[in-house]
């Protein structure tokens, strides 16, 4: 089942603009290793789905996989040969904006090959690029 918020103040969201580096949430803090994004985009609520599934099925229960993205973003859409218009559409489905610098997952509680296996099987069902990073170790 996909994410999405409960409740929302408002059902219809502007689009905003997608410009900026991730300030907040772009080191590894849960797990030992985790997948970075390269680049600005919104994630709907289907690929992090995707993503989890993959992860999942590939670690088979070894391990734990956290999540450091919701779709909390309705993005709406109008029918096909709808005419110019009529209003806004309604919306079709959530996405999580992402700007460059943000930890999508983390992985924790195996080792870094396997980590490495799980992430590049998330990676291929993002639609952005991704970079694999470790914990840093803090002095």
């Amino acid at each position: 089942m996909a994410l999405m918020p409960k409740r929302v103040k408002h059902r219809k969201q502007q689009r905003g603009r997608a410009k900026g580096k991730a300030t907040r949430g772009n080191v590894v803090s849960f797990g030992e290793y985790g997948l970075q994004s390269l680049e600005c985009a919104w994630v709907s609520a289907k690929e992090i789905e995707a993503g989890r599934l993959a992860s999942q099925h590939f670690l088979k229960g070894q391990g734990r996989l956290f999540i450091r993205m919701f779709p909390d973003k309705p993005i709406t859409a109008m029918p096909l040969e709808t005419r110019m218009g009529k209003g806004k559409g309604e919306p079709e489905f959530y996405a999580a904006v992402v700007r460059p610098g943000k930890i999508l997952y983390e992985v924790g509680g195996v080792s870094e090959a396997l980590a490495r296996q799980a992430l590049a099987r998330i990676a291929r069902k993002l639609s952005i690029k991704v970079k694999f990073v470790a914990r840093r170790q803090v002095v």
